[in-house]
């Protein structure tokens, strides 16, 4: 089964080497890019939020970054500026994020749901 998967992953997330190991069990091809030096485009983003339909579940919020900079101040931002600080900062993203060839976006790691997307 070949895919154009693109992975936004992190060496150190646990998160992401299970995932990882899941696409290799499920013989996809993928790119792997470390979300720390690219983040996903502002338009990836910005497409996760909607489909999401939350910013919220968009932020890695057990991370240092997002803990540095404190739930009431994400809180407090608007869309643009969430997306901003997103950009500026690939570890304030909920990890792995995972974009489809039909750009259909998964965040974080959940087996039944990568299944559900990516083993029809």
């Amino acid at each position: 089964m070949t895919s154009k998967l693109q992975i936004y992953s992190y060496s150190s997330c646990s998160t992401c080497k299970k995932a990882l190991k899941w696409l290799q069990e499920n013989n996809l091809n993928y790119t792997l890019i470390d979300i720390t030096q690219n983040p996903p485009e502002k338009e990836m983003l910005i497409k996760a939020m909607k489909d999401l339909g939350s910013r919220k579940s968009l932020f890695n919020t057990s991370g240092l970054s997002y803990r540095a900079l404190g739930a009431k101040v994400v809180q407090s931002m608007s869309d643009s500026e969430a997306i901003k600080a997103l950009l500026s900062d690939g570890k304030l993203i909920k990890r792995p994020f995972l974009i489809t060839q039909e750009d259909k976006i998964l965040i974080g790691f959940k087996p039944e749901i990568w299944a559900e997307a990516l083993l029809v």
